[in-house]
């Protein structure tokens, strides 16, 4: 979910120093290079994709025992958050954190999105690539296309009817909003299946509407129609919130590139138009390592559980060459992302008084 308003709402002053080079970014690649952080962690990804797969067998199980009860709503909340952490893995698949194997990674993909999540694989991973590739640049990243949200004043200024009330309200409606992005992703998958070859298609359609049959099957055996639509409804709504809470701080209100303007080279790029959330263990778990969203748009592949351990080599390669980085608390990251949107929308909001 997702801009002329694109001041950064960040603590941190933007400015510019020497013009965009690709030999700001090679010195920190030897040294991350060398020091092994882009070396593949298979046993940890094997220990984790184990994990979540015997925590959800757990949840199902739970779910069929329990049986016909209001008492199995309560197993909604726990199957949401597993539902973001098998999102996660298929998130970091798609990067080729988990194996350099093209066709291995998007087995795990196709069974972390497709099958257990029923979100399209290829979709998602054809949207993602193109936002990392120009994060926050108005024409060319789809996460900041004028949507149900806007970004710029220049989008705001062509919104009429109900969009235009959208838009003045935005800041207020991003998080309640979020608990229909479960349920929009997967139409969005299904929507997109027309786009795929038809030896794609078949696979990503098949493994999509075999997740809709066993969940629709697993509820509808354990529970009674209403109860069923009244755990879905808070599983995909809850799903739909967290992965909002993990998405929200990490581009929203920072620098968009001006489409008119000079090119950034691929560390200001990246640098500029992303932001880090401080935390620990739990921070690192809940955001599922997004929270080191700098070191993540600059090294895509590099596994999850080293982001944490180059976010100081490029914090000092970035103040060495004078470059913003910025990284703040949690709720001060909602903060500056809700403001830059209530500020986006403020022209259409009617004149006080």
């Amino acid at each position: 979910m997702p801009e002329p308003v694109t001041a950064v709402i960040d603590p941190i002053p933007h400015t510019r120093a020497a013009p965009p080079s690709a030999s700001e970014f090679a010195p920190l690649l030897r040294t991350v290079k060398g020091q092994g952080l882009l070396e593949r962690r298979r046993t940890w990804y094997a220990l984790g994709i184990a994990f979540n797969a015997l925590a959800l067998a757990g949840v199902v199980t739970g779910v069929v025992l329990t049986g016909d009860s209001w008492w199995s709503l309560l197993l909604a909340p726990p199957l949401a958050v597993l539902s973001a952490r098998t999102a996660f893995i298929g998130h970091d698949a798609g990067h080729s954190q988990i194996t350099g194997d093209r066709t291995r990674a998007r087995a795990i993909g196709l069974i972390h999105g497709n099958l257990l999540l029923g979100m399209s694989y290829a979709w998602w991973n054809d949207k993602h690539n193109r936002h990392h590739a120009n994060p926050n640049h108005i024409d060319k990243d789809p996460d900041v296309v004028a949507d149900v949200l806007v970004f710029t004043a220049a989008q705001a200024a062509h919104r009429s009817g109900f969009r235009r009330w959208l838009t003045r309200n935005q800041a207020w409606l991003f998080f309640p909003l979020t608990l229909l992005e479960g349920v929009a992703l997967k139409v969005h998958g299904f929507k997109d299946l027309r786009r795929q070859p038809l030896r794609e298609r078949a696979v990503e359609g098949g493994l999509l509407v075999a997740h809709v049959a066993a969940y629709a099957t697993l509820l509808l055996t354990s529970l009674s129609p209403g109860k069923a639509l009244a755990f879905a409804a808070l599983h995909q709504a809850l799903f739909g919130l967290h992965l909002g809470l993990a998405f929200a701080p990490n581009h929203k209100g920072m620098e968009m590139p001006d489409p008119t303007g000079e090119r950034w080279g691929h560390l200001r790029r990246q640098v500029l138009t992303s932001r880090n959330i401080r935390g620990g263990a739990l921070t690192d778990w809940f955001l599922g390592g997004l929270n080191y969203q700098i070191e993540h748009h600059l090294f895509p592949s590099m596994p999850r559980p080293h982001l944490r351990l180059a976010r100081p080599l490029v914090r000092a390669h970035c103040e060495e060459l004078g470059i913003p980085y910025a990284e703040t608390g949690l709720v001060d990251s909602y903060r500056q992302a809700l403001l830059h949107l209530h500020e986006v929308g403020e022209p259409l909001r009617p004149a006080r008084p």
